[in-house]
């Protein structure tokens, strides 16, 4: 095939493949940086679970990052509107402006640095600390984030384009008048089983769960979630449609294309 077919051909699927790895990444960047801060606590925590992502708490979180609202989801206390199975979902939001000042690894970083305002031995506060205790609840195992553009700003935080970034978090934590974790002499001497990274890890709790299930309170504007998949069945016919007709211009006219 002439180099002008074959560009034309990898162009259609660096597009394709491009997408599907984003998202890869953008999951394994989440899931990364919550089990680094998570087994950074240990061994002074015993009982800290592996944490792994869950596709319907990151439903919820795109659902309500489109709402481009700083504050947390309002249907938080009807667990059923959060999540089909679990009892409870925590939540930790992050905004910024420009767009461009979002980052994953950053934003987490932003969370985690709430530890030095946080004193385990009273359970106290001296300032917002909330979203540290959070990202290392002990018995929270599953985490969902969404990342939303919004080009008319953001509600309660700016009138300019801005990024939100929501991550929800089952089972919730933040449990009024528990500790985060329980210290203890050895990481995973409080939980038993795999100890992976300094974290509890089983394989039948940590496994992803797919969901046929959405939030009844979805915003109708803008893009679903599901156009994704569209566009990339789209993009899939697409590369077919055009390796077929770059053949068969090759085939019918070979003058057209340049070679070596």
């Amino acid at each position: 095939m002439g180099r002008a077919a074959a560009a034309l051909l990898w162009a259609w699927v660096s597009l394709l493949w491009g997408a599907e790895t984003s998202e890869k990444q953008f999951i394994d960047e989440c899931v990364r940086e919550h089990n680094r801060a998570r087994s950074a606590v240990s061994p002074e925590a015993s009982d800290m679970l592996h944490m792994t992502w869950d596709e319907g708490l990151a439903i919820t979180a795109g659902a309500w990052a489109r709402h481009c609202d700083f504050q947390h989801n309002i249907y938080r206390k009807d667990v059923r509107r959060m999540h089909p199975t679990f009892p409870s979902v925590g939540e930790n939001i992050w905004t910024g402006s420009p767009p461009s000042s979002f980052n994953i690894t950053r934003a987490i970083k932003a969370w985690v640095d709430e530890k030095q305002h946080y004193d385990y031995g009273s359970n106290h506060c001296r300032h917002v600390c909330g979203h540290y205790t959070q990202v290392v609840w002990a018995k929270t195992y599953k985490v969902g984030c969404a990342v939303h553009v919004c080009p008319d700003g953001v509600k309660g935080f700016t009138p300019e384009e801005g990024a939100i970034f929501v991550c929800n978090y089952a089972p919730g934590g933040n449990v009024i008048g528990q500790q985060p974790y329980r210290r203890g002499s050895a990481a995973c001497s409080g939980c038993g089983g795999v100890c992976k990274d300094r974290l509890c890890y089983d394989k039948e709790r940590d496994s992803e769960k797919s969901y046929n299930w959405s939030p009844d309170w979805v915003p109708r504007t803008g893009h679903r979630d599901s156009d994704y998949w569209i566009i990339l069945v789209v993009r899939s016919v697409g590369v077919i449609l055009i390796f077929s007709a770059a053949y068969a211009v090759h085939y019918f006219y070979p003058d057209i294309f340049c070679y070596e």
